[in-house]
């Protein structure tokens, strides 16, 4: 006997649900890249030149064939997942399934499913009425919350504080982490992409879905852009309204910092050249050969130093003085090293303590 199939309609409550075991988009690699619900498998029932290839047939020619066409391909992929991905999956396991419309893909995986004995569930709307749920969510979640702004000068370890924050119980919203970036010119994560504009959404709506309103929510002082990453002008709004909170930390400290934080950096020296060959416009030709002659000297103490001065600490002192922020409480580092961050983090969050 077939078991049940039941369909549902996404909302922020159902996608924090543990009801399932398993999230599974059924669509192409291509579209699920984009965005998926995080946590989210991909098993396609048509790969990205399957999809293409049935659309084209559809629209060019024979509408029969191509949904015979299609069947059988999505016969194939459903009973290839069955050998290998699903063949541990025992008769209580339970699925949630979606498509893009919640139409023929993810309908005959979950019928399939049925068949066997799995009580299977699927998005009603598919990917379409789930992106609606988390537009919706980018709107009004920022401001059910109370957001603590934790801002300081390059190299004061505000994500590193915050992260320890976090080991601690404290709720953190790590925008860095959910856009695989670090938010400057030296950004970029080594092997790593950034995730679309979609997917980096979705993320943002799972981390505040989990986060409980009644408790405050620590997030790092940011641009309105993380890389290739924007911010959504709802948060970016709560933002500036918060009030903040200023890590202050003795330069030689900050420069001992980066260069642990960004030893992947200095040991390419013409990448790193390369990276700030971007500041030529901003800067005499006097100062950027100065910082080129200190990075090939592999004088790392004068370079961090030279670069915090004339180019970090100016734009921070520009941006602060535009943001309508006030501070409520001062923090002061010393050698921001292990220890000291985790005191940091600790006084950090006794200071918003119930």
């Amino acid at each position: 006997m077939s078991a049940p199939i039941h369909r549902i309609t996404p909302t922020l409550k159902l996608i924090k649900c543990t009801s399932f075991d398993s999230v599974i988009d059924v669509r192409s690699p291509s579209e699920f890249i984009d965005d998926h619900i995080p946590n989210a498998i991909n098993l396609p029932v048509l790969d990205d030149v399957q999809r293409e290839s049935i659309g084209t047939i559809y629209n060019q020619s024979n509408p029969f064939e191509a949904k015979r066409a299609g069947a059988a391909l999505v016969a194939k992929n459903i009973s290839l997942f069955l050998q290998t991905e699903l063949a541990e999956k025992d008769r209580n396991w339970r699925p949630l399934i979606y498509c893009w419309r919640g139409g023929h893909r993810s309908s005959a995986m979950a019928k399939i499913f049925s068949d066997i004995g799995w009580h299977t569930k699927v998005i009603e709307g598919g990917y379409k009425a789930y992106r609606k749920t988390v537009l919706d969510g980018l709107d009004y979640l920022p401001q059910q919350f109370q957001l603590i702004v934790l801002s300081g000068a390059t190299g004061t370890a505000k994500t590193h504080i915050l992260r320890a924050a976090a080991a601690m119980g404290a709720q953190v919203l790590d925008l860095e982490k959910l856009a695989d970036h670090r938010g400057s010119l030296l950004g970029s994560e080594p092997g790593i992409s950034q995730p679309a504009q979609r997917l980096f959404e979705s993320r943002l709506v799972a981390s505040f879905n989990s986060f409980d309103p009644t408790r405050p929510v620590y997030i790092e002082a940011e641009s309105n852009k993380i890389g290739e990453i924007h911010i959504p002008s709802a948060l970016w709004a709560a933002m500036r309204k918060a009030v903040r909170v200023t890590i202050t930390a003795p330069l030689a400290s900050r420069v001992a910092f980066l260069q642990r934080d960004y030893h992947h950096m200095i040991e390419n020296s013409d990448n790193l050249i390369k990276l700030f060959s971007g500041l030529r416009r901003r800067y005499s030709k006097e100062i950027f050969e100065s910082w080129r002659t200190l990075i090939r000297d592999q004088n790392w103490d004068g370079f961090v130093t030279a670069i915090l001065k004339t180019h970090y600490d100016p734009s921070y002192a520009k941006s602060t003085a535009s943001r309508p922020l006030t501070d409520v409480l001062a923090l002061n580092a010393t050698k921001l090293d292990e220890e000291d961050i985790i005191r940091l983090a600790s006084e950090l969050t006794s200071a918003f303590a119930d």
